[in-house]
This record gives structure tokens, C-alpha cells and sequence, in this order.
């Protein structure tokens, strides 16, 4: 969820003109960035906390390439958006019977539909918003779209730039910024 976006964009870079949108999740929050254990080889693995932690990767991917833009003059924009709780096919197949039925009932409670989640990227992409805008529902899961706020760790420059260090040597990427 992080490192494929990373070195996607940076191959897609040179053609771009005007922004670049990150879809990212209100579950970053639970997440922490662990750059000597990306992969999970040293800690027990949680599905939940590891995705946390890829979108937690995406907005610190979105702010450090802002900052780098900005750094050499560049107009182009990073941006991110996050769906709210969007009803999709992705939900209920980790292949645990209750956690899945418990995913799937509260799904069906809270869930808004696929086009209201990607109303959040449409916005990101079509409004003229400022770099580094995070953008989603206002309440959350519901609401009118507009610019949201991240998780402290979301905003923590040092951890984004660390983030992008080992992403550019794990990838092979190197950004022309």
C-alpha cells in the first residue's frame, strides 16, 4: 500500500502537471511507522495495524513529496484523500469465520457505497486545494466533503522524510527532487 504508490509516482512524475492524489484511510491513525520493521518480520502481525500503518505511510508520503515540490519550485500538488467506511468487496475474507461475520454485520451498519467513497478522491482531484490537503468526509465515515485533519504522527516531517529515505532504497526510485 505504500511502497508500490511510491514507485508508481515517482515513474508517473515527469508527466504530471498538476496534482497527485494519494487515497489514504481514517484507520491511519492507528498506525505507527516502524522503519526498522516495515514488514513485520520482527513484531507479531495484525492485518488491522499493518494497514494502519500503509496509510499512515501514504499521508507521510504525501507531505514529505509536498515539501520536496515546494522545495524546488514545482507547482504540482500532493494531496491525499480517505473514503470514509466505503461498502466494497474488500471487506470480510481474512479467513477468520467470527472476525469476518463481525467486519460484514458492522459493514452493512456503517458502511456508506462506493460512490460516496470515491467522492473523497473526486474532490481531492477536481477542487483547487492548497498542497498536502488531506481531504474526506466531514464526520468521518459521513458528511460533506472538505479538508480533514490527520493523526500526530501524520504530520511528523522527520518520520516522513526517514520514510522516504528507505522507500527510495527499497524501491530503487530515486525522485528527481
Amino acid at each position: 500500500n505504500h511502497l508500490g504508490h511510491f514507485a508508481l509516482t515517482n515513474l508517473l512524475l515527469p508527466k504530471l502537471s498538476d496534482r497527485v492524489v494519494t487515497v489514504s484511510s481514517l484507520l491511519h491513525s492507528i498506525g505507527y511507522i516502524s522503519l526498522r520493521d516495515l514488514n513485520w518480520q520482527s513484531r507479531p502481525y495484525s492485518a488491522w495495524l499493518a494497514y494502519g500503518q500503509s496509510k499512515l505511510a501514504n499521508l507521510l508520503f504525501t507531505s514529505e513529496l509536498q515539501r520536496r515540490l515546494d522545495t524546488v519550485g514545482s507547482s504540482l500538488r500532493a494531496l491525499a484523500a480517505h473514503p470514509g467506511w466505503s461498502h466494497t468487496n474488500l471487506q470480510g475474507h481474512s479467513g477468520r469465520k467470527l472476525g469476518d461475520a463481525m467486519v460484514l454485520a458492522a459493514d452493512h451498519i456503517v458502511s456508506t457505497d462506493a460512490d460516496f467513497g470515491a467522492r473523497q478522491t473526486l474532490y481531492a482531484v477536481s477542487q483547487d486545494l492548497p498542497g498536502n490537503t488531506f481531504v474526506g468526509p466531514q464526520f468521518g465515515l459521513y458528511g460533506r466533503t472538505r479538508p480533514v485533519r490527520r493523526s500526530w504522527l501524520a504530520n511528523r516531517a522527520t518520520t516522513a522524510s526517514e520514510l522516504w529515505d528507505l522507500s527510495e532504497q527499497l524501491t530503487g526510485a530515486k525522485f528527481p527532487l
